[in-house]
């Protein structure tokens, strides 16, 4: 996935997820000059997410 494709997947602006690339919190690779983004990647990056968020509400 492309930048815009994956912050339409995540549900953030382009400008977010980017931001969220240069301080680490969101896995995504250069390809050349673009950033790129396996879904599989990101899919158990908001599984791992969820779980640190369920694990601080009990």
């Amino acid at each position: 996935m492309n930048l815009r494709q994956a912050s339409h997947y995540l549900g953030v602006s382009p400008d977010t997820l980017y931001r969220y690339i240069c301080t680490g919190l969101v896995p995504a690779f250069k390809l050349g000059s673009r950033w790129k983004f396996r879904k599989s990647v990101l899919d158990r990056w908001m599984e791992e997410k969820m779980r640190q968020s369920q694990g601080r509400r009990h």
